[in-house]
């Protein structure tokens, strides 16, 4: 039990904050939904429900993913968060369907809800509270790449960069942007529903929530997808060949291999060396690099093969490749 709770510390905090901030708000939106039968506050409450499971489930997959290796599995278990992140897309993909079939009815037969003041209300402090829980999102994005932003930069490197966060930080901050997307559609077609006859768009509006929603479910299975088979690590490739080739008893690069499992960084690397080195010279060339590259962040264990140099120039770094 001691050791579940060292693990659980060790969770994806963005993750547990968002968790917690989606309960309270799905509690909020659907006692709401309750007493004013908005179809909108209907398509909020399946939003935020399904991504305060989703992300209950994330955090305690990336608590868990950070269990050190047994005997049994020597690897890790560094891919169980993505393990964790495909099955908790079903969750936000069920919750999407019924947003988009509960729309869908209220497209087709639309009705007038009451409770304009309460729906605006309370659509309007979730938006709030999602916007807070996007805005940490992205710091926490940026806190994981080492990227240093502050004021209205955050928004701008945050997604420039977002590619390069962790899986958990990544799914947080996707969940939440679409949130406070749908939040903010969800105001807008209430208000207009409320003083115009036009009342089929809170249904338009439950419906482009649920298209969205889909859109994270897509994107996040695709990733998570690529890390439980085994997906290379094309940036990190290319940083640790460099950092390699600077050695200057390296003489080239046969095949350099970084996978990623969760947010666990697992390399391979096969370098050439001058044929009259002594075994104990090479030796200390592959304790050199294995402590450089160890320190890279995210690299879990390195394995080096060393092989005479044979004349022919094998390494090129990936901007090398997209130029020719």
């Amino acid at each position: 039990m001691g050791e579940i709770f060292q693990l659980l510390k060790r969770g994806n905090k963005s993750a547990l904050l968002a968790a917690i901030i989606n309960t309270v708000i799905s509690i909020i939106k659907g006692v709401a939904y309750m007493f004013t039968g908005n179809v909108a506050m209907f398509a909020e409450t399946m939003h935020s429900l399904g991504d305060a499971a989703n992300q209950f489930f994330v955090f305690i997959g990336s608590a868990l993913s950070k269990k050190a290796p047994t005997e049994k599995y020597p690897n890790g278990f560094g891919r169980l968060v993505n393990l964790v992140l495909l099955g908790a897309v079903l969750i936000v993909g069920i919750m999407a369907f019924e947003t988009i079939k509960e729309g869908y009815h209220h497209v087709v037969h639309p009705t007038e809800a009451g409770g304009f003041a309460i729906n605006v209300t309370v659509l309007a402090v979730a938006t709030l509270l999602e916007t807070f829980v996007l805005f940490k999102a992205m710091k926490e994005v940026l806190h994981e790449i080492e990227v240093e932003a502050s004021g209205f930069a955050v928004f701008g490197k945050s997604f420039a960069n977002l590619g390069r966060a962790k899986p958990a930080t990544k799914l947080v901050f996707m969940e939440d942007l679409v949130a406070t997307m749908g939040g903010l559609l969800a105001i807008i077609a209430v208000v207009i529903s409320h003083y115009t006859d036009l009342h089929q768009l809170e249904g338009l509006a439950s419906i482009i929530i649920g298209i969205m929603m889909l859109f994270v479910v897509g994107k996040v299975f695709l990733d998570n997808a690529a890390g439980v088979i085994g997906q290379a690590d094309e940036e990190m490739e290319n940083k640790i060949g460099a950092l390699v080739m600077a050695d200057p008893d390296v003489k080239d690069i046969q095949g350099i291999t970084v996978i990623k499992e969760g947010e666990d960084l697992h390399v391979e690397l096969e370098i050439e060396v001058d044929p009259k080195l002594t075994v104990a010279a090479a030796d200390d060339i592959k304790d050199r690099l294995e402590e450089k590259i160890m320190a890279e962040k995210g690299v879990v264990d390195v394995t080096i093969e060393i092989d005479e140099e044979d004349g022919v120039m094998t390494w090129k770094s990936k901007n090398e490749l997209e130029t020719e």
